[in-house]
């Protein structure tokens, strides 16, 4: 058994991939439209993972964005996407200058939450040691859920 991709929908397929490729920096690394099916699929790899990705051999985010509207509520109850960063701090300094809401602050300099516009939550973790606790994620409380 190999772990392959995990699927989450999307209301608005620009706005999604707007936050997942532009502000969060995965890498479409491919796309399937279905006209009978009325939907498009969009794979996405982490920047580290996408040479390996486009050989199969690294796990995908499936972005699925079904062509008529519905309403998809939750995505707590989803779980989570989970990435490892090289530096908590400046990722969580750079999704909040691109307007990302940083849910659950890095305040022990080893995790943090966001969500995407669709609310899927991610949890953001610090490679190798934590970082040393500074400001201002030291003293930031939790906005929303995560």
């Amino acid at each position: 058994m190999r772990y392959l991709h995990t699927m989450v929908r999307a209301r608005d397929l620009d706005e999604t991939l707007e936050f997942y490729c532009d502000k969060l920096g995965l890498v479409e690394t491919r796309r399937y439209d279905s006209e009978a099916g009325r939907f498009t699929l969009v794979f996405l790899a982490a920047p580290g993972d996408v040479e390996s990705a486009e050989k199969g051999q690294s796990p995908l985010v499936e972005i699925t964005w079904n062509w008529d509207p519905e309403e998809y509520d939750g995505g707590r109850n989803f779980g989570h996407l989970a990435y490892s960063v090289d530096n908590i701090y400046e990722v969580c300094q750079r999704l909040m200058d691109k307007g990302v809401v940083i849910n659950r602050p890095p305040r022990d300099g080893h995790m943090a939450f966001i969500r995407s516009p669709d609310g899927i939550s991610i949890e953001l973790l610090q490679a190798g040691e934590s970082l040393p606790p500074q400001e201002p994620w030291a003293s930031m409380e939790n906005t929303g859920s995560w």
